[in-house]
């Protein structure tokens, strides 16, 4: 099923911004199988099957996870497919093919694409006005630096404006030390790309951390990383396309903790 699969997942516009900015709809292509499940374990870990058949992912590797519980979660996006297959309603099959496909093969690489967000931490650049703006991000992020620095001694430094400023060393070195890696196992792949998922979607390796740490919920974690947005909108008002992008980050995200979850 390599190529069905390609046809489905590849050089899709998903993200409502992106899709409106090149004003097209994806082609979707109708559900060609009556059940998803999960098969027997293999060597890739436990893999989907379409009516008992394996599939790939766009790289030409099993779709499989390291754990059942998270097989039975993708099938049950497949499954949820009703008369087409949408690739933008399925965000758990989406950090699954960026998993198998971009980090089993580049753990040290996606750590260090992690680590670079710490020296750029987005709760570290905090506004210098309004006053209102100033108190959200401290009611937010603030307790995020007391945890890192009571977590794993990593003692960030908060600074005002946009300016870039250096963080301490030994903070990031701390923090990176919190990191999964390939010695792991496919669990510790697993995370590792959950985490790298999260940062992006956040601009926030220390949100990611205190996520998977189970500092923070997924409910918080997406607030801290809205504070700056959140107080643009009261400012101006709601931006309906904004938020449709913005929902589908937020299913992203919600795709990324589940894996924490699910793989321990």
């Amino acid at each position: 099923m390599r190529d069905i699969f390609s046809e489905i997942f590849e050089n899709q516009p998903l993200d409502p911004t992106e899709a409106a900015r090149r004003a097209v709809r994806p082609r979707l292509r109708k559900r060609f199988y009556t059940h998803a499940d999960v098969g027997a374990e293999t060597e890739a870990g436990l893999p989907v099957l379409l009516d008992g058949k394996p599939i790939k992912t766009p790289g030409g590797r099993p779709l499989a996870a390291p754990r059942r519980e998270l097989a039975q979660a993708l099938a049950a996006e497949w499954n949820a497919q009703e008369n087409e297959i949408d690739p933008a309603r399925m965000p758990l099959t989406r950090l699954a093919n960026a998993v198998i496909d971009g980090v089993t093969d580049k753990a040290q690489q996606v750590a260090d694409e992690i680590v670079k967000y710490l020296g750029s931490d987005l709760v570290l650049y905090r506004a210098e006005a309004p006053e209102g703006l100033i108190a959200r991000q401290a009611a937010h992020w603030d307790p995020l630096l007391a945890w890192a620095h009571e977590a794993f001694g990593a003692r960030f430094v908060p600074v005002e404006g946009v300016i870039f400023a250096e963080q301490p060393a030994q903070a990031i070195e701390a923090a990176r030390a919190t990191l999964p890696s390939a010695t792991g196992g496919m669990n510790g792949i697993w995370r590792l790309g959950a985490l790298s998922s999260i940062t992006a979607l956040t601009g926030s390796a220390l949100i990611a951390l205190a996520l998977s740490a189970e500092a923070l919920d997924v409910e918080a974690a997406w607030a801290a990383a809205h504070v700056d947005e959140d107080w643009q909108m009261t400012q101006w008002g709601r931006d309906e396309l904004a938020l449709a992008a913005r929902a589908f980050r937020e299913a992203e995200l919600r795709a990324a903790a589940q894996v924490l979850r699910l793989v321990g």
